[in-house]
């Protein structure tokens, strides 16, 4: 599942795969918004961990889980 997270004052977005549900993804960034954390972390497929500032949250989108399409589609 694809999950782009946009950062206040940067041109950039991070953006990754994640092998974690769109449910958990939700409850992580809630979770530490809710308590006032400073960062919350999440981690992609191939097992890198990402640090995110709560305080400089622009947005989290979560794509929904879909399968690759393999072949050639007419």
């Amino acid at each position: 599942m694809e999950v782009r997270i946009g950062i206040q004052n940067s041109p950039r977005e991070l953006g990754f795969e994640s092998a974690e549900s769109p449910a958990a993804v939700q409850k992580t960034v809630a979770d530490a918004i809710e308590k006032g954390a400073s960062h919350f972390s999440l981690t992609d497929e191939n097992g890198r961990l990402y640090l995110v500032p709560t305080a400089t949250l622009a947005y989290v989108e979560v794509g929904s889980e879909r399968t690759r399409r393999v072949g050639f589609v007419a």
